[in-house]
């Protein structure tokens, strides 16, 4: 039997390089891994804990997929599916919040840093808090364990998501047998933090991000903002501490990174490692850039391919629901 992967990406702006980077691209690598099965999910209903206008709502879901289509992603090989079109998810919400205890839920790093920012600002603790960003963690255990996951690639900072997902699914497993699989984390180790312009993570709320399908003449302004240091050029530089690096091994051939990494400990001025590195970060994304364009002007096509990745996806879900509901006690 292969083993499950499941990756999700919530629509709450243009996906950027810490995306790619952080959760796009090992996931894209480990579907090239015969052991594993896939399945990538435009994480739609997460968004609606930020993002209430409709018309933006849905051009960003959009963008997800195309995202995910225009760097690879096939189909045919993969479930690839809209959240909101798989309803089994929201009904185990409901049955998977009723074994979460509300501690588990103040503990979850969202909601922590939301009371840590209102008490700095000398606000109310719950400023800004509804539900869906406090139960944020249970609708993520639900995508997971809806589908018998047992590998979830992740970023550094999402470990605790998928240590919760495990935490529930063992109190409903003590309750009624063995139902759940408990997923595993797998972290990139290179990439688990992925340095924004100004050095710290790149993050949407830090308004440090490099977009993935930015045009080349922005790609290279938004470059030239990345943060170096004031050592002069002939001065030997360190490459694991550099941002311009870290960004450039990503994109680079082997033997590019072998002679960047020499020039580096030698010495090299810093505009012209920021024009290596629009090189060939421009030169990976100009491909995938056209046929992102044309995806998002074809948003029939991509309704068409994430209904028939939601069929797949119900063929897993309405059973396993009513698996679950059975466990409970439902007349299903």
């Amino acid at each position: 039997m292969k083993k499950r992967i499941l990756t999700g990406i919530k629509p709450t702006g243009h996906i950027h390089l810490g995306n790619y980077i952080g959760a796009i691209k090992p996931a894209l690598e480990l579907a090239k891994n015969t052991e594993y099965e896939t399945a990538y999910f435009v994480a739609d209903y997460h968004a609606l804990t930020k993002t209430h206008q409709p018309h933006e709502f849905r051009q960003l879901s959009y963008g997800v997929a195309a995202t995910w289509l225009a760097l690879g992603l096939d189909p045919a090989k993969a479930i690839f599916y809209r959240q909101s079109d798989v309803p089994e998810i929201f009904e185990l919400n409901w049955i998977l919040s009723c074994f979460s205890p509300k501690g588990l839920m103040n503990r979850a790093h969202a909601y922590k840093a939301q009371v840590e920012s209102n008490s700095k600002s000398e606000k109310d603790t719950d400023f800004g808090v509804n539900m869906g960003l406090f139960n944020y963690p249970i609708l993520m255990a639900a995508d997971i364990l809806m589908f018998k996951t047992e590998v979830v690639p992740v970023g550094k900072d999402q470990i605790q998501h998928v240590e919760i997902a495990r935490d529930i699914a063992e109190s409903f497993n003590h309750h009624y047998g063995d139902t759940f699989i408990l997923p595993e984390y797998q972290v990139q180790k290179d990439t688990a933090v992925l340095p924004g312009l100004d050095g710290r993570k790149m993050s949407k709320s830090y308004n440090n991000t490099i977009p993935l399908f930015e045009e080349p003449k922005k790609l290279q302004k938004l470059i030239n903002k990345i943060k170096t240091d004031s050592l002069p050029p002939e001065a030997p530089k360190d490459p694991d501490a550099s941002v311009i690096f870290t960004l450039y091994k990503e994109f680079a051939t082997e033997r590019e990174v072998e002679i960047m990494q020499s020039e580096f400990q030698v010495g090299i001025a810093w505009g012209d490692a920021k024009r290596e590195l629009f090189r060939v970060m421009n030169r990976f994304i100009e491909e995938p850039r056209e046929k992102y364009k044309e995806l998002l002007s074809a948003p029939a096509k991509m309704d068409a391919i994430l209904k028939e990745g939601a069929e797949k996806a119900r063929a897993i879900s309405v059973p396993f629901l009513k698996e679950v509901k059975e466990k409970i006690g439902f007349n299903v």
